[in-house]
């Protein structure tokens, strides 16, 4: 599997599975461009890859700002032909459906889905008009199951499939795949940090491989989506789930 030729733009890049992303993508030869709220991790993820050679452009800033993001795109893609896009970017304002607040729900939303939105307008026109390009939206297992106390989230992550399916109809007859990756519980920074072991034990008891996954585990599914030899898959919501909730 060879990226090389290739310029992947990826959201979250600074940990987990977008740091991850960032790590794979480089080792099979794509350059980069890495965009992350946190200006240390993002650093650190561009540091962890430099000896691998490729271009990396990084920049820090708000994704859910629609101007500023609209114009560091602008800026990017002088530096070529942005014909990979991972939209991985996310967080979570857990909350049952009494306790959620509307503007949590809508910030939610707003990075799940509307800044892939925005991303893909910007992008997908050069990769319809260059007849090749590739779209890897990073949802959730719960998009298809569900759960207590991520009303937000799980919304959010249902319509990532949609907006995937959508996009993939509109784009595939000029040589664009769009598709899903719904990962399981996955070993990242945020879930090591938040998520306590009570509640990871019983999802991991749910889990057919009995484990958490990893973030290279992701990535490469993700990695190989990109590649030439996952052409004819598009329109796909993926489970790398370990098993679980399938």
């Amino acid at each position: 599997m060879d990226l090389s030729g290739h310029l992947a733009l990826i959201t979250g890049a600074g940990q987990g599975i977008g740091g991850a992303c960032a790590e794979v993508f480089a080792l099979k030869g794509a350059d980069l461009i890495l965009l992350d709220k946190n200006p240390e991790t993002l650093a650190a993820t561009a540091d962890k890859i430099a000896p691998l050679g490729r271009q990396v452009v990084t920049r820090a800033l708000d994704l859910t700002d629609v101007e500023a993001l609209q114009q560091t795109i602008k800026e990017v893609k002088r530096k070529g032909r942005i014909d990979i896009l991972v939209n991985n970017a996310g967080f979570d304002r857990p909350g049952t459906l009494p306790k959620i607040s509307a503007n949590d729900f809508k910030d939610v939303l707003g990075i799940h889905l509307v800044v892939p939105f925005v991303l893909i307008q910007l992008l997908l026109p050069d990769m319809r008009k260059a007849g090749w390009g590739r779209i890897i939206n990073v949802s959730s297992i719960y998009a298809l199951i569900g759960a207590k106390a991520e009303v937000a989230y799980s919304t959010a992550k249902a319509g990532v499939i949609g907006l995937t399916k959508a996009v993939a109809k509109e784009a595939g007859k000029d040589g664009v795949t769009v598709n899903a990756v719904l990962p399981g519980l996955t070993r990242t920074p945020t879930i090591e940090s938040f998520m306590a072991d009570k509640y990871k034990q019983p999802i991991i008891d749910n889990t057919t491989l009995g484990r958490m996954g990893e973030a290279k585990e992701i990535a490469s599914v993700i990695a190989f989506l990109a590649s030439d030899e996952a052409s004819y898959i598009t329109a796909s919501p993926i489970p790398v789930s370990g098993g679980w909730g399938i």
